[in-house]
């Protein structure tokens, strides 16, 4: 079983405790509030690695560097290959700084969006306009209601009633 399929069974069991399963979550949260600090502390470093490496690297357990891999992968700026990622494969981080707050801001990480290592690396101006950004493009805009009466939006001058209402 692939490292991934691993680290899912456990951190999204059905069959887990749930007590015990929010005691996991909020061990991770502080493991991953850790890597982070490391990694903005100097951004244009590309960290790289085996799989096996970084855990050793960033002292923590090969589990919780899969599940830290597996959410940073969509941050980084050539993805790894983390559905087929065993112990020995090589892997890099060389995220885009942005995309990386703006998914923080999308899974709603504020431990992690709110790091102070941010103060150094993008403005609070850019911080906020991004945060809007990433807010805005997940909602949802409606358009006008036509009225049954109104003329029909296909451009064919009769009433929508008796053209596309139909």
């Amino acid at each position: 079983m692939a490292l991934l399929d691993q680290w899912r069974e456990v951190a999204y069991s059905t069959k887990a405790d749930p007590v015990e399963l929010n005691k996991f979550w909020e061990r991770y949260f502080d493991i991953e509030k850790g890597v982070y600090q490391i990694l903005l502390e100097n951004p244009e470093e590309v960290v790289s690695g085996t799989v096996k490496e970084l855990s050793e690297r960033f002292n923590i357990n090969l589990m919780a560097m899969v599940g830290f891999l597996d959410g940073i992968n969509d941050s980084l700026k050539i993805p790894n290959p983390i559905e087929e990622m065993e112990e020995d494969t090589q892997v890099q981080l060389g995220f885009d700084l942005e995309l990386l707050y703006k998914n923080m801001v999308a899974a709603k990480a504020d431990w992690l969006y709110n790091l102070p290592q941010w103060d150094k690396l993008l403005s609070s101006e850019r911080r906020q306009e991004l945060y809007k950004e990433q807010k805005s493009s997940g909602t949802v805009v409606k358009g006008a209601k036509i009225g049954r009466n109104d003329p029909c939006p296909c451009g064919s001058g009769k009433k929508y009633k008796r053209c596309c209402g139909r």
